[in-house]
């Protein structure tokens, strides 16, 4: 029998709703739990407002909404299923001749539209305001304003505090388990009302414990002379944890900028491997969300045949539990460097696949 047109509009549009109902309750009890957590953490902070909270709370969704996808597709596709079997519309289209791979078609490919969606629209959407969540964060919470930016110039790196501002340039860097030295220097200086200070030109500058250490430094002044040192220490607040935690992460980068990115950051000298995961993972999207819907097909057609609800709703919550946990321990692979990027964003997606079309070919056809 071919799979009728209007049959496959009416299952996909069933799944489109249920998954987005999933999404949208996973999003309200996100918001509540985010908006409690930024609340605590603002308590005892001055010149942040209510409004300045629910502001950042409102930027973080996006970028949070984007890690429960997934599980609101799994959702979705098992509350549609489940409700089709209910109502025994499965069962008359099966004995019309439908197979379960037929039915499941229209779910898959709007799971795998989705997660292009996703990856393409919604990411660079998300990016650009966990960006701005990032900056209000290290303004209102963690009492800092620094950030290191990369460019085609070089890098540049800025820091502020009551005592004025330093904005350090370099044409290169490297990053280590030691901290983190920079090349060709330059460090301007401005005051507490943005007058400028003077200039330093160094070789190399080394973020020690408190300060730089700038090596073959040139300190210029509003007025001269010029001064060399061979050693100069320049007072900082940063650390180097800051320092690596201010360079730009992932999420706040949109999928259509990361390979630039990841070539600039690796031509100055600092590892992109966070970001080559993370990118590599935004184009299994497609994949994964496809992947869901097979796993729920799984759960779905076993319970509907044996007629264990609770057996589907344990069996969701395991498999919802050990993909997650098999994420964060590829990621965590990936990012020391025991297996290769490619390897750490693609195994979940492709463990879950495999395991879902096995379920599914020994229910459907064994």
């Amino acid at each position: 029998m071919n799979f009728s047109w209007t049959l496959s509009r009416y299952f996909g549009s069933q799944f489109l709703k249920m998954t987005l109902g999933a999404f949208a309750v996973c999003m309200v009890v996100i918001f509540l739990a985010d908006f409690v957590e930024l609340l605590r953490r603002t308590s005892d902070k001055e010149g942040i407002s209510f409004f300045d909270v629910m502001t950042m709370t409102s930027l973080r969704m996006p970028s949070l909404g984007a890690e429960v996808l997934p599980f609101a597709v799994l959702i979705g596709a098992m509350a549609a299923l489940l409700r089709l079997n209910r109502s025994s519309e499965l069962v008359i289209a099966r004995a019309a001749g439908v197979s379960a791979w037929q039915f499941l078609a229209p779910l898959l490919v709007l799971a795998f539209v989705i997660g292009t969606f996703v990856t393409t629209v919604y990411n660079p959407i998300a990016a650009r305001m966990i960006s701005r969540f990032e900056v209000m964060e290290a303004k209102h919470i963690k009492g800092r304003a620094s950030i290191l930016s990369l460019s085609q110039s070089g890098l540049w790196l800025g820091e502020a505090n009551k005592e004025g501002r330093k904005v350090v340039h370099a044409l290169r860097g490297s990053q280590t388990e030691l901290g983190i030295t920079l090349q060709d220097v330059i460090v301007f200086q401005y005051g507490p009302k943005e007058e400028f200070l003077g200039r330093i030109d160094a070789e190399k500058a080394s973020l020690e414990n408190g300060y730089w250490l700038l090596t073959n430094a040139w300190i210029t002044g509003i007025e001269p002379p010029t001064l060399f040192e061979k050693e100069y220490r320049l007072k900082t607040t940063l650390q180097p944890s800051q320092v690596q935690e201010s360079f730009a992460s992932p999420k706040t980068i949109s999928f259509w900028d990361l390979p630039r990115f990841i070539e600039t950051a690796e031509k100055s000298g600092f590892s992109a491997i966070r970001h080559r995961i993370y990118w590599h993972s935004l184009i299994s999207n497609p994949v994964l969300f496809a992947t869901m819907v097979l796993i729920a097909a799984a759960f779905t057609m076993r319970a509907s045949r044996m007629g264990g609800l609770n057996r589907l709703i344990i069996g969701a919550v395991i498999a919802g539990f050990l993909f997650f946990f098999l994420t964060k321990l590829s990621l965590a692979l990936g990012n020391s460097g025991s297996v290769p990027p490619f390897l750490a964003a693609w195994a979940p997606a492709g463990v879950a696949l495999l395991l879902g079309l096995s379920a599914l070919f020994y229910l459907e056809d064994g």
